[in-house]
């Protein structure tokens, strides 16, 4: 019984943090993916406009904190000289946002 007690914790973490991924990804299928494809390397009509960034491309990944991607959902992103260049996405709730941040952090390759 001792053994088999940490095997069911470690479980249902698993499948706890299973599900928090699998979050983050219908949020990214739903709100992103759009711009920033499938797969994060901004291989879209709108990702090509505005130049978006190879979300896979771990020197990407490197430059920015999981604070800067969270303020960059929770707020929009605009650039030097003060124009948008990414809307806030409405409507998500803390989790959901560090949901998909650790979605794209899964999609470094």
């Amino acid at each position: 019984m001792k053994k088999i007690l940490p095997v069911i914790v470690l479980c249902i973490a698993g499948s706890a943090l299973a599900a928090f991924a699998a979050d983050g990804k219908a949020t990214w299928d739903d709100s992103c993916a759009k711009c920033h494809g499938a797969d994060g390397k901004g291989d879209t009509k709108m990702g090509h406009k505005l130049h978006i960034p190879d979300l896979s491309d771990a020197a990407v990944q490197a430059g920015f904190t999981d604070e800067q991607a969270v303020s960059a959902v929770k707020n929009g992103v605009t650039d030097k000289e003060g124009k948008l260049r990414m809307k806030a996405i409405d409507g998500l709730s803390d989790d959901d946002i560090k949901a998909v941040v650790q979605y794209v952090r899964a999609l470094k390759k």
